[in-house]
Order: C-alpha cells, then sequence, then structure tokens
C-alpha cells in the first residue's frame, strides 16, 4: 500500500500549473476581495481569477479516488500516478506524482544537500528552499499583508498571519473542542494534554520502523536513524567555532547562530527576534496568546513551556516524584557522589560540577560555562537583549 505524499502547512487543496500559494497571497496586496466563491467562499480580487478557481471544481478534473481537484488534466495525469504508485521510495513505500518529486524526496533519506547558500554555507535539498534562504541574508520580504502592512520572507507565512485577521482556526483536535491558527500548536497541544490517548490509538497503526532497544516506532526509517543515535550517542555535526557536537544537522545550523547573532525569526506582532523558531513559538505563546500547555499531572498548575513544568515538579514535587520514580527508573549513577538520573544527559551535566569542566565558551569573552542555559543567559550582557 502506498502512503501519498503533499505539500505541507500553507499548501491548498486545489492545485494549479503554476505554485497555488504564490497565487493566494497575491490575491491579498493591497486590494479588496469582492468576487466571492460559492463552492468553499474563497474570496479573489478579480472576476478573472474566480473563474479559473472555478474551473478547477469541475468533474472532468476531479481524482476519482481521493476527490481532489486540478486545474487542467495533464495535472491529474500526474497526480494519479500516486494512486498507482509509478513512483515509489524504495526505502520507505511513499508514492509521488513525478521521478523529480520522488528524487527530492529521497534526498530525505540520503541527506543529500545539494544547493548551498553563498553567504552562509548553508546546504537545501531543493533550490527553492534556498532562494527562501537568502531572504534571510537579503531582507527580502516580498509577501505584505494588505491589512496591517506587514512583510514576509515566504508566502506560508503571510497566509498563517492572515488568520490573525480573519480569526480562522483551522486544525481542530480531534480528541476535544481546541482549534488552533497552525499545526505545530495542534501538535504541541496533542502531545502535551492526550499523550496517554495517542499512544493507544497508535497501538494500533502499521508502524514499520523500530528501535531495537527502546521499541519507539517510527513511520520514516530516516527518523529512526536520527532517534538511534540517542542510545548510541553518536553527534556527527560538528561546530567548526567552539567545536561541540550535535546529532542532528538542523540543531548545529540552529547553534551557529549563537556565532553569528543571527535572529532569523520574527514575532509579526511585536517585531521581536530570536535566533532559534522554538523560541519565538514560546514566545507568541507566552506574551500574545497568554497559552498554557503544559499541565502539572500532580496540581493543577499550567505552565508555557515544557522547562518551567519541570523545575516546578522538582522544586514542589520532588519527594512525590523521588517516590513514583523508584525501582530502578532512576538508573544513572553519578560514581563521585550516588546521586541518581533518570536520563543520561542528566547525568552528564550533573558530572560537570565534581570535573569542573565547562564546555560552552562565550566566543565574546571567552568566558566559560557548565550548561548551555547559562551560556546563553550570559550573552544577553553583550546583546543587551531582555529576557522574554
Amino acid at each position: 500500500m502506498c502512503c501519498a505524499y503533499d505539500a505541507g502547512e500553507g499548501s491548498c487543496e486545489v492545485k494549479t500549473e503554476a505554485d497555488s500559494s504564490d497565487h493566494a497571497e497575491h490575491s491579498h496586496h493591497d486590494k479588496p476581495t469582492p468576487y466571492l466563491s460559492t463552492v468553499d467562499g474563497k474570496k479573489f480580487t478579480a472576476e478573472t481569477s474566480l473563474s479559473d478557481y472555478r474551473q478547477t471544481h469541475t468533474t472532468q478534473n476531479t481524482c476519482s479516488q481521493c476527490n481532489k481537484c486540478f486545474s487542467s488534466q495533464r495535472n491529474l495525469r500526474e497526480h494519479m500516478n500516486i494512486h498507482r504508485g509509478k513512483y515509489k521510495c524504495a526505502d520507505c513505500g511513499g508514492c509521488f506524482a513525478s521521478g523529480n518529486k520522488l528524487a527530492v524526496h529521497e534526498r530525505s533519506h540520503s541527506g543529500e544537500k545539494p544547493f548551498q547558500c553563498t553567504v552562509c554555507g548553508e546546504r537545501f535539498t531543493t533550490s527553492r528552499h534556498l532562494v527562501t534562504h537568502n531572504r534571510v541574508h537579503s531582507g527580502e520580504k516580498p509577501y505584505n499583508c494588505y491589512l496591517c502592512d506587514k512583510a514576509f520572507s515566504e508566502s506560508t507565512k503571510l497566509n498563517i498571519h492572515m488568520r490573525v485577521h480573519t480569526g480562522e482556526k483551522p486544525y481542530n483536535c480531534s480528541l476535544c473542542n481546541k482549534s488552533f491558527i497552525i499545526s505545530s500548536n495542534l501538535q504541541r497541544h496533542r502531545r502535551s494534554v492526550h499523550r496517554d490517548t495517542i499512544d493507544e490509538l497508535k497501538q494500533d497503526e502499521n508502524v514499520r520502523f523500530e528501535c531495537t532497544v527502546c521499541n519507539k516506532r517510527f513511520t520514516k526509517s530516516s527518523d529512526l536513524v536520527v532517534h538511534r543515535r540517542i542510545h548510541s550517542g553518536e553527534k556527527p555535526y560538528r561546530c567548526s567555532v567552539c567545536n561541540k557536537a550535535f546529532n542532528q544537522s538542523g540543531n548545529l545550523h540552529t547553534h551557529m547562530r549563537v556565532h553569528t547573532g543571527e535572529k532569523p525569526y520574527k514575532c509579526h506582532m511585536c517585531d521581536k527576534a530570536f535566533n532559534d523558531s522554538t523560541k519565538l513559538k514560546v514566545h507568541i505563546r507566552v506574551h500574545h496568546m497568554g497559552e498554557k500547555p503544559y499541565n502539572c499531572s500532580l496540581c493543577n498548575r499550567s505552565f508555557n513551556n515544557s522547562g518551567s513544568l519541570h523545575r516546578h515538579k522538582r522544586y514542589v514535587h520532588s519527594n512525590t516524584a523521588d517516590e513514583l520514580q523508584q525501582g530502578g527508573i532512576r538508573q544513572f549513577e553519578c560514581s563521585v557522589c550516588s546521586k541518581r538520573f533518570a536520563r543520561s544527559s542528566d547525568l552528564n551535566v550533573h558530572s560537570r560540577i565534581h570535573s569542573e569542566e565547562k564546555p560552552y565558551k562565550c566566543h565574546i569573552c571567552e568566558k566559560a560555562f557548565s550548561r548551555s542555559g547559562n551560556l546563553n543567559v550570559h550573552m544577553r550582557v553583550h546583546t543587551e537583549e531582555k529576557p522574554c
């Protein structure tokens, strides 16, 4: 059985020969949208655009197997290759509409990234991703909101931003009544609120790639490869500035911004910038949405980030937590003071107290720290950044 792959967040159900997302956002630019589609309520700035959109809903260009609509027979024929399994990935079984799309996907297994930025050296799997990345250096923001004049470097970011104005929350939790603006917020909600329920549902799913150490299961072999590094301790991606190593290339790319000072993730509500997308998401939840998705299982308190929840449990429920973790769960013991830990990474951090090792060094003043978090706090002395 083939698993069909399609565009991610920001894509639309209707396919056009050109990039449908680009057409969507340019239809908003500084113009009213008086032409309304009676099919789904979508609005357009020109009658011709509405006419073209209607053509995509004609039965002659509709897939008989999944009911997706296309603007031409050519696009429909290409789409049918997914159902026929003509272009099938030998690693994970995913099916694709064309050989080119399969070739791009196969890079997720091989790790090949043939497109390199001439400014910072970062590499990408597709030329489109490189074009988008180059706007980080050029500062180009070609996609403008017609309601508040905010500009964005990517069309998908504009589409997500528009939901702030419309109040649209298209990502609905199937386990409760909450809705979210972006899919990542829904996924975070499901992990933190419905974890037990989801784990039960996953037991019956056809997840083919299983870790031989901890039995965790994955839908993609590439995810299993990355996961195995947790057990092996392998960290193949090393920083050329401070020699710190990482088990994922993405983590190294994020780390490099500590040295370059680059902060490409800007809040569209207050213009505060961050070097990590996760920090931006936390900032939006804390300061603009008031969301607190991390709930303490031992009391009724909620927190806006997992770190605050973990600290709360350590300091408020330490005795209760110790009782719950008896029976060998804290299997990592310090050879110096016999203190025990649930994770080997926590033991490694603790061991630096005895060894006085300080592997995290400030590249500006040479001061060193035993924890990366302490270095991040210290860097604010140089950047004059205030904690969010």
